[in-house]
């Protein structure tokens, strides 16, 4: 790494009607490190990318690139700087090809003028491949999973042979075989001289892959520090201000009674799924992308059909009936993919409190608004959900937020049974040890959850069992006095 500075953000202010949402903010990046940027949701992690990818105009401050000033009022502007961004949320075009993503504008054409079809695919393969990943150029965007529709983003930003590579949260959707494959492309970039900006949740990455962290608080830089010369306890207090105890909040009940049986479930992507869920009980799933561990809940919920098996709650067979019928015997789900599934993005957060229970308060024409209010205030203020009123657009709360949100409506609902996939997903350290106070809430009252989760310290730490996944089977099912690490990977790479 030479001690030449690559990007500057000095003095950064940004300000939206009413709110601050960065103040004196700095950034330093240098050629050949990756820096990572930690904050709680509404630090200011994602504005200060946003003015430096020319999506805001900052207020104030200045942006220099190569030790040069730069004037970045565009994404155009900041693509000639050389900064490129990868977003959390996925800005793919389902139904045209990876290829055609990648050189969306920007198609290579024929002497003739024609669009060179042969090579944008061949470009295509090249580049996959440098990232380890087995996807055809000709294959549609939809047909791939979250993961895949993930790496294929990031091919496409470092195809613009970018300086500067911001991930916001590249692998929030990845488990850990896909992880290593974008932490050996980070390095090979980073050999190249590339900087990487770094936004992540997860703390136990940082010493796998970044250099330094700068940590953010309200909008305002708080401190610069190097990674091996710290701690994440250290980290965390700087984050929110404060020392956080008791991360992982779980008290373990004696469960005894059976609420849900699923015997020999199979249709076209798991195969002789067996297990039971305890009242009160958190039974977590683990296992690689493509285990099958999203597919058997989105069978057990009647999204995906079953070919063979029983799905049993209180000793009724659900299988084959309809969600709706499903969430009225009292399961509800989560799901993984928290913008395109599981909220209205555009639609006020009380609407999205409600609108499970809609029958609650509307009878024919006519609509209980009193009620409505009642169950939204209950729910919000039940999760501790920050929002500046009912009227707010949900898409404008944090992610932890969103999700409290999502988890509030289900509840309404009285459930017997929770399915929580990758419930803490792209949210910072606080708003996670809030979920998982709010997990362990819920099972003391008795209520059941299944979690399907990626990050392997939260199932360790959260489960009362874990059942582990491999190729759409169960491949072992671990008391968590016996689970481990090394445990529930062997057995996730056992076919």
């Amino acid at each position: 790494m030479t001690s030449k500075i690559l990007l500057q953000m000095e003095h950064i202010h940004k300000q939206f009607p009413g709110v601050y949402a960065l103040k004196d903010a700095h950034l330093e990046l240098l050629p050949g490190e990756v820096h990572a940027i930690l904050g709680e949701n509404g630090a200011g992690k994602s504005t200060l990318i946003k003015v430096l990818g020319g999506i805001y105009a900052k207020d104030k401050g200045e942006i220099r690139i190569e030790e040069e000033p730069v004037s970045i009022d565009s994404v155009e502007d900041a693509r000639a700087a050389g900064v490129s961004i990868i977003h959390q949320e996925l800005v793919l075009v389902p139904y045209l090809s990876v290829a055609e993503n990648i050189f969306l504008g920007r198609e290579p054409k024929t002497k003739a003028g024609f669009l060179d079809r042969k090579r944008m695919e061949e470009d295509t393969k090249k580049a996959l491949d440098e990232f380890g990943l087995k996807i055809a150029p000709t294959t549609f965007v939809a047909d791939l999973n979250i993961a895949n529709q993930q790496l294929v983003e990031i091919v496409k930003a470092i195809s613009f042979s970018a300086k500067i590579v911001v991930m916001d949260e590249p692998t929030s959707s990845l488990a850990d075989k896909e992880v290593e494959v974008l932490f050996e492309s980070i390095r090979q970039l980073t050999r190249r001289g590339i900087g990487i900006i770094y936004i992540s949740h997860r703390m136990s990455e940082l010493a796998k892959i970044a250099d330094r962290v700068t940590v953010m608080r309200d909008g305002e830089y708080v401190g610069t520090r190097i990674v091996k010369e710290t701690t994440t306890d250290e980290l965390i207090a700087m984050m929110v201000g404060r020392s956080l105890t008791n991360y992982y909040v779980r008290t373990f009940n004696d469960c005894k009674e059976t609420v849900l049986t699923v015997e020999n479930l199979s249709n076209a992507f798991v195969k002789d799924v067996n297990f039971t869920l305890k009242k009160g009980e958190i039974l977590g799933f683990a296992g690689l992308i493509g285990a099958g561990r999203s597919e058997t809940m989105r069978a057990i919920f009647g999204v995906d059909r079953i070919r063979e098996g029983k799905v049993i709650l209180n000793g009724k067979e659900i299988q084959g009936k309809r969600t709706e019928e499903i969430m009225e015997a009292g399961i509800g789900l989560v799901p993984e993919d928290r913008r395109g599934e599981g909220i209205f993005p555009e639609m006020p957060v009380r609407f999205n409190t409600t609108i499970k229970v809609l029958r609650s308060f509307i009878r024919g024409i006519r609509v209980n608004a009193k009620k409505e209010e009642e169950i939204f205030e209950e729910y919000t203020a039940r999760l501790s959900v920050k929002t500046p009123d009912g009227l707010t657009p949900i898409r404008s709360l944090s992610g932890g937020n969103q999700q409290k949100v999502i988890v509030g409506s289900w509840l309404a609902t009285h459930p017997q049974v929770i399915i929580l996939d990758e419930p803490t997903r792209g949210i910072d350290v606080g708003a996670k040890s809030e979920i998982y106070s709010i997990m362990n809430s819920l099972v003391k009252e008795g209520v059941s959850i299944i979690m399907v989760s990626s990050d392997l310290p939260e199932v360790l730490n959260m489960s009362d069992r874990i059942a582990v996944m491999c190729g759409g089977r169960i491949t072992a099912i671990l008391d968590r006095t016996e689970a481990s690490q090394e445990k529930i990977m062997q057995n996730a790479v056992q076919y």
